[in-house]
């Protein structure tokens, strides 16, 4: 909403972060599904997000890629809301994410 502030998870400075950090997260298939479908839906949670696994690894897997600096995640009441750092990942490594999300999907 606009205007409307937001508590946020601590993430990384990218420009601390090496290229095989980034590829380390993305290489999973889960991870990959979840960096899919937040490009297409812009945010999610562990909660929201339609993956074949449980909801505590969905919340492990958001985690790694909020560690390594993929996603930031912002924090409403008990709920965690993760979105791609697009423009910050542009910005330090330019085309990896479009490379990643136009490369044909693996099966998980």
């Amino acid at each position: 909403m606009a205007g409307e502030e937001f508590t946020w998870m601590p993430k990384p400075d990218l420009t601390g972060v090496e290229i095989g950090v980034v590829l380390q997260a993305l290489a999973d298939p889960v991870r990959l599904q979840i960096v899919r479908l937040l490009d297409a839906g812009g945010e999610g949670s562990c909660t929201t997000l339609d993956l074949p696994v449980k909801r505590s690894t969905v919340s492990h897997h958001l985690r790694i890629l909020r560690e390594s600096g993929v996603v930031a995640t912002r924090v409403d009441g008990n709920a965690r809301y993760s979105r791609l750092r697009h423009d910050d990942l542009e910005q330090r490594f330019p085309g990896l994410l479009k490379a990643v999300l136009e490369a044909a999907p693996v099966g998980v």
